[in-house]
């Protein structure tokens, strides 16, 4: 066995940059963060090869003085802390002390700096990736710091064999560059590749410009198709843009969400955002947003990851609720605003509705839906604790709203409905131009808010196994269904503890008869044990009353006379989320009188 011995200076720095630095773009990211945390406001970078020949980051900042230069490449050394307390609330992108060093070893290596507000009169640091720096040098430099980082591991060449293609590793520094450029709106970015200017961003004012920011770097189909909000609360803001449900990706390529800042991934966050967006996406299909979230230092620790691209929450379930309710908010208020004068008396007419669905009491004497001269045919009888009722496609409980004398300009949000399309489409007029609606999925997402609405009122019907269904579970998942019997109980299952290992159901709700209880609870235990919180029940209901809500509303190509059709689309204004229907489908769009002249080529 060999004897144990310290390893040489050099060789540690090796191995932290192997935790460090992957590729050229790991550098990249710690050269732009180091950037931002000396105080720039304009950065310039310049790239060949996809940064495996030279990555080179130039910025305005404060600069490092002459006698400091030799301390900014040694490991451990920094000057954002000095002791435990300030460990536990940092404010600043870099704080180990780690980059430039492990960066340093794997490279030929020079930095230059100025920190006189005054004259060009800078100094110089560099080395070929040996152990010992050379000494300082004068150089010209501009108050700021210029990184260069050439031949990336060249002294490591089993690292080096890992580095792919110029295109591939040229897209992870875009990536890099895309995530400063956004969770920075006051600076200004300015990236070449190969003498090629890729990327340039201008600082703006995060809320009068933010949006073109986002749209130039996301896209401005997203930026178009995306929702501004804000939330805050005595110790945690958020703010940014989240995509419309009907904008969405194949994969979670699309995704920023930055803490104080920072860059990171989280599955708390992922987690809070997926159920955010519940009921209103494809299956398989993945929102896109850009969130930033402000919270005290001391509430989040940056220290989790060697790359510091994962955080975790002291308050994780706290955080979690935070961001699912404001998603989730701006979300459910994706519906038609009522912003028009007179639409209050739509309003009205809505209230008379859901009044008379939840309480199965009897309808407005003027609510009327034509028989067709015959019964309907696709009635089913339904019981779900909150009182049995009849749900078919006639089952709309409309109002007749007042006789339509209005001009389109005084129209509500949706406008008035002047004809219906291959009994499909309905089309409405209101102050912008013209309005399709696919009746179908509108009136399906209306009877799923409402079919939810009175499941979540109303009581519960249940059903008691009349073979308890014993479960093996592991001794911290037996505690945990003990802990978290009252979430069980909510939604209609009375599980209890029986023995150290495994657990008894012993009721269960009346709408899963059918379902595989056994999953479920197995399911439920794993989020409430990774996220301190489970939504499977309610989305093993959600999912069943969604199908309801499918039978339930009216079909296409059912004939519908104008004053339906207004009836529809008041409700749609009152009904949250209903621009998409319960599979994320949209159930209206806009062509506005500008859209509809250039589709005409009028005044051309």
């Amino acid at each position: 066995m060999n004897s144990i011995q310290q390893l040489p200076p050099q060789l540690v720095n090796q191995i932290a940059a192997g935790e460090v630095i992957e590729r050229p773009a790991s550098v990249l990211k710690e050269l732009l963060e180091n950037a931002l945390d000396a105080g720039a406001t304009r950065i310039f970078v310049e790239l060949e090869q996809g940064g495996m020949q030279s990555v080179r980051v130039s910025d305005n900042g404060f600069g490092i003085p002459k006698e400091e230069l030799h301390l900014a490449v040694q490991r451990h050394a920094t000057s954002k802390i000095k002791s435990m307390d300030d460990l536990e609330q940092i404010a600043t992108l870099g704080f180990r002390g780690e980059a430039l060093p492990s960066i340093a070893s794997v490279s030929r290596f020079s930095m230059a700096s100025n920190n006189s507000e005054e004259g060009n009169a800078g100094w110089i640091i560099s080395t070929d990736g040996r152990e010992f720096l050379e000494e300082v040098e004068p150089v010209r430099q501009t108050r700021g710091t210029t990184v260069e980082v050439k031949d990336l591991f060249f002294n490591i060449p089993a690292r080096k064999k890992f580095l792919r293609t110029e295109k591939t590793e040229l897209k992870h520094c875009d990536n890099v560059l895309r995530k400063i450029a956004l969770s920075r709106f006051d600076i200004t970015l300015i990236a070449k590749h190969n003498d090629r200017n890729f990327l340039e961003v201008n600082s703006c004012d995060f809320l009068s410009d933010g949006s073109d920011r986002v749209g130039q770097i996301s896209g401005k189909q997203f930026a178009d198709q995306s929702i501004y909000l804000e939330n805050a609360a005595t110790d945690i803001q958020v703010k940014g843009w989240i995509s419309l449900p009907t904008f969405s990706r194949s994969q979670a390529d699309l995704q920023y969400f930055y803490v104080n800042g920072r860059a990171i991934r989280d599955k708390v966050i992922a987690h809070a955002i997926k159920l955010a967006y519940k009921d209103v996406l494809y299956h398989g299909r993945f929102p896109a947003f850009v969130l930033f979230l402000e919270i005290d230092p001391s509430q989040v620790d940056v220290n989790a990851h060697p790359t510091k691209h994962e955080v975790r929450f002291r308050q994780s379930r706290y955080v979690h609720d935070f961001i699912r309710h404001t998603v989730g908010k701006a979300i459910a208020e994706t519906m038609p605003k009522q912003e028009q004068q007179g639409a209050e008396q739509y309003r009205e007419i809505v209230d008379d509705y859901i009044r008379a669905a939840q309480t199965n009491s009897a309808l407005p004497s003027n609510s009327y839906m034509p028989k067709s001269g015959s019964s309907p045919s696709h009635v089913r009888e339904t019981g779900h604790g909150y009182g049995a009722q009849v749900v078919n496609e006639y089952d709309l409980l409309l109002k007749t709203p007042p006789e339509e004398a209005h001009t389109a300009e005084e129209a509500p949000p949706l406008g008035y409905a002047i004809e219906q399309l291959h009994g499909i489409y309905i089309l409405a007029q209101n102050a912008n131009g013209l309005v399709i609606v696919d009746m179908h999925a509108a009136h399906e997402r209306i009877v799923y808010e409402q079919l939810k609405a009175s499941y979540q009122q109303g009581d519960l019907a249940t059903q008691p196994l009349l073979v308890p269904l014993t479960i093996n579970v592991s001794p911290q998942d037996a505690a945990l269904a003990e802990q978290y019997s009252e979430v069980f109980l909510k939604f209609g299952f009375r599980v209890e503890r029986f023995g150290e290992d495994s657990i008894v159901v012993r009721e269960i709700p009346s709408l899963l008869q059918q379902a595989d209880v056994n999953t479920l609870v197995l399911d439920v235990l794993a989020d409430l044990s990774m996220f301190g919180t489970s939504e499977k029940l309610e989305q093993a209901n959600n999912e069943l009353l969604s199908t309801m809500a499918c039978y339930g509303s009216v079909r296409a190509h059912r004939k519908l006379t104008i004053a339906e059709m207004n009836a529809l689309l008041r409700e749609m204004e009152a009904t949250e989320r209903s621009a998409q229907c319960n599979h994320g489908r949209p159930t209206w769009v806009q062509l506005s009188i500008d859209q509809l002249d250039k589709l005409f080529k009028r005044g051309q």
